[in-house]
């Protein structure tokens, strides 16, 4: 059985049609752009009556691309538990940040 960081892998591929997709790549790692960087950033336990019933990993997505009118950004909206942070331009570079919850 896939664990859960691995579907999203999966899903991020599908959603950009390639592999350029990285989990908490080093500095040293050499990006392909368009991409999506992705780290896990926490976890939001949902309680009641002082127990925990659900968990979900908590992520910082960013998709970077030359584009500044790509459709991926709003594909990545449509995904459940997903919100824009903020939107930067870097090294001629457009960078959207959200936070993913999965």
């Amino acid at each position: 059985m896939a664990k859960p960081r691995e579907k999203l892998q999966e899903l991020f591929e599908g959603i950009l049609g390639n592999c350029n997709v990285y989990f908490q790549p080093p500095e040293s790692k050499s990006l392909d752009y368009p991409c999506i960087v992705y780290e896990r950033s926490g976890i939001r336990a949902d309680s009641a009556n002082n127990k925990i019933y659900r968990k979900h990993n908590q992520y910082t997505v960013t998709y970077i691309d030359e584009d500044p009118d790509s459709e991926i950004p709003g594909k990545l909206l449509e995904l459940g538990y997903c919100k824009l942070d903020t939107h930067f331009e870097a090294d001629n570079l457009n960078h959207d940040v959200f936070t993913l919850y999965f």
